[in-house]
């Protein structure tokens, strides 16, 4: 299998991981020295613990919580992937009160490899706006 295959057979399993918050999965995909920024801290965030703390700040807002890859293209080193993300806000959310409400909304990661097939750093775009957004707490300028 080459490199571009094993990536994309990784942000599957990736998938996996984020889903049911594996902590083993995530240290098998993700680089111990990857560097996350956060709303959720001003430290940086490294490695499997550190991404999957991103995930369990989520949860606690959206307890179903859910991500699928619609779509998904590789080269050499890095993956796109335009995710579907839905969930319910059953727990407050960076000062919004729980209101219930079912979301669910696009967003498009760009993550990067090392040789091991590791994920070494996630670009995300628009992602939180689009949450915002489907949850009634941003409106967008059309």
């Amino acid at each position: 299998m080459n490199n571009i295959e094993r990536n994309k057979q990784n942000m599957n399993k990736f998938k996996d991981c984020i889903n049911t918050n594996d902590k083993i999965l995530a240290e098998e995909l993700i680089d111990s020295k990857a560097e996350f920024a956060s709303l959720i801290s001003e430290e940086k965030l490294y490695g499997g613990s550190g991404y999957l703390s991103v995930v369990d700040f989520m949860r606690r807002s959206f307890s179903d919580i859910h991500w699928e890859i619609i779509d998904m293209a590789a080269e050499d080193d890095k993956v796109a992937v335009n995710w579907i993300c839905t969930g319910t806000h059953d727990g407050d959310f960076m000062n919004f009160p729980a209101n219930g409400k079912k979301f669910s909304f696009n967003c498009m990661n760009f993550y990067y490899f090392n040789e091991e097939g590791k994920i070494i750093k996630d670009v995300a775009a628009q992602g939180l706006i689009g949450l915002l957004q489907s949850l009634g707490m941003f409106k967008s300028v059309k």
